[in-house]
């Protein structure tokens, strides 16, 4: 018997909330073990005009100017296939996509 998918609770930064016309923390249904990949996947499957925005659509990686971060935590340079926290993945905690700021 497989496990239920995890519903992991994401926040996006407003730009790519407009875009998907949605508001507040959106909700996506993890099938499997939880990475920032398959919580990525299961985003841009829900949501198909965010392809590309947060990964580059031919290598699969991070955009320079995204971040992401869980319980408090800088997970932007873990590898994309790594299990993400508990927390994320029990729904306590939001998967959080951010807009890195540059400039001085």
């Amino acid at each position: 018997m497989s496990a239920a998918p995890a519903t992991v609770r994401v926040v996006l930064p407003a730009h790519l909330r407009r875009l998907a016309a949605v508001t507040g923390e959106v909700p996506v249904e993890v099938a499997g073990e939880v990475t920032q990949s398959s919580v990525l996947d299961a985003l841009e499957a829900a949501y198909p005009v965010l392809l590309g925005t947060i990964r580059d659509r031919r290598t699969g990686q991070r955009r320079a100017f995204v971040r992401f971060f869980a319980c408090e935590s800088d997970l932007s340079n873990e590898p994309p296939e790594a299990t993400l926290p508990a927390a994320v993945t029990e729904g306590r905690e939001p998967f959080l996509v951010v807009g890195a700021m540059a400039g001085g």
